[in-house]
């Protein structure tokens, strides 16, 4: 009898958290849904609600306008431009940043040299520093070094990563001494040691780092509102906000939604061609 208890109680605990799971799939899920039944729907539409909840014709010149650039309020730059800038800075951070982290955790971690723990200190109390601090010195550097209105000016100040740092220091104390000891008499030198060794053990961080970082490149705003001036270096995120105006009548709502919907669809095929490697990264314990 208590088992037949249990059992039901069981079925019941699953059947309530599938039906929390699919409501919150659908608070989550409705407004990106809204939002790409908008871009197939003409303008006039859109500002004539109620919207209908089901996708129109008008989807498939709607988006090659966009992506054809005929969007005026950001100087006829297309969309394609806007993700290819956004790419190129949402990678060159999330690639800059990882490199960056390795090649310094390792340094600290497996060298020996003068004030070794000094400069790990320097590095993570850049963490406590606001943003707002650092990026007037920044913008002023970047202004003498020319770098205005190009990707190294997008990508540069952005690549140094304390948290990064930190994450890896922390995987590479967990490596054991005898296997950089076994490495040492087999002849392996820093370098083999590292490419060898360490980076086959870090693939699932860098995997789940490079997730988080990917999402972190591609949704900046601040910073990429300060270096570029041109319409042609803009991210994606800055272009959603020169196209939306104070009055609805001047905002091309229907490409606005064709823009938003381009510019969710990468970093979702990033989480989810990833995500294997992303859990894993985050709850592997035992390396």
């Amino acid at each position: 009898m208590a088992e037949h208890e249990m059992i039901g109680t069981s079925r019941q605990s699953r059947i309530m958290a599938h039906f929390l799971l699919v409501i919150g799939v659908i608070v989550v899920a409705f407004p990106i849904w809204y939002v790409f039944v908008a871009s197939t729907h003409p303008l006039q539409q859109i500002l004539r609600p109620p919207l209908p909840l089901l996708p129109g014709a008008e989807g498939p010149s709607n988006y090659a306008r966009a992506l054809g650039g005929g969007i005026g309020q950001i100087g006829r730059v297309g969309v394609d431009r806007l993700l290819l800038n956004t790419a190129v800075v949402a990678f060159g951070i999330a690639i800059g940043k990882i490199l960056i982290s390795m090649a310094s955790a390792y340094a600290i971690v497996f060298f020996r040299f003068p004030l070794r723990m000094v400069c790990f200190w320097m590095i993570f109390i850049t963490l406590m520093l606001p943003v707002e601090v650092r990026i007037l010195p920044t913008y002023k550097v970047m202004v003498d070094l020319r770098l205005i209105d190009t990707y190294a000016g997008l990508i540069l100040p952005l690549v140094a990563s304390a948290t990064g740092t930190l994450l890896f220091r922390q995987f590479f104390m967990t490596i054991p001494n005898e296997l950089m000891e076994a490495a040492r008499v087999d002849g392996a030198g820093p370098w083999r040691f590292f490419k060898d060794i360490l980076l086959p053990l870090s693939a699932t961080n860098i995997a789940a780092l490079f997730v988080i970082l990917f999402i972190y490149g591609w949704t900046q705003y601040l910073w990429p509102l300060l270096v570029t001036n041109s319409n042609s270096m803009n991210t994606i995120v800055i272009a959603l906000r020169k196209m939306i105006s104070f009055a609805d009548a001047d905002t091309p709502w229907d490409l606005v939604m064709v823009t938003c919907v381009l510019a969710i669809l990468p970093p979702i095929l990033v989480v989810v061609l990833m995500q294997r490697w992303f859990v894993k990264g985050l709850v592997e314990t035992e390396k």
